[in-house]
């Protein structure tokens, strides 16, 4: 069973090349660290909602696009085995270290969490 990690953050639209190539650049060392799938998603349809939403959720400001991604992983322990290494890598390799790669939106107010799926569907596995 997979595990995924999930993300929603706010980036300044004028940022959105910047946010490609950082997330670039950061994604192929979770691959390297065994995730097997990885999106970021550019908002296009977010909508306001009556009691929450996602642009509430990461404080969006009007001149900002909200980002949805995710992280998957064959489980929770490659996964697990991965994070660990990150603090090591974030010193020692370029392409996690914020001073070379920084992160073009404000990471504070990402919020992000780890789910274990309950249901998959797609069309290759037939479920």
């Amino acid at each position: 069973m997979s595990y995924v990690d999930g993300f929603v953050l706010a980036v300044p639209t004028a940022n959105k090349q910047q946010f490609i190539e950082h997330a670039k650049s950061a994604n192929e060392v979770f691959m390297e660290l065994g995730a097997i799938r990885i999106r970021e998603c550019w908002g296009d349809e977010v909508p306001k909602g009556k009691v929450t939403d996602f642009a509430g959720a990461v404080q969006a400001e009007a001149e900002e696009t909200v980002v949805f991604s995710w992280i998957e992983w064959p489980d929770k322990a490659t996964r697990d085995q991965a994070m660990q290494k990150m603090g090591d890598l974030m010193k020692t390799d370029p392409r996690m270290n914020p001073e070379v790669n920084p992160m073009p939106f404000d990471g504070m107010r990402m919020i992000y969490g780890g789910f274990e799926p309950v249901v998959i569907l797609d069309q290759d596995s037939g479920s």
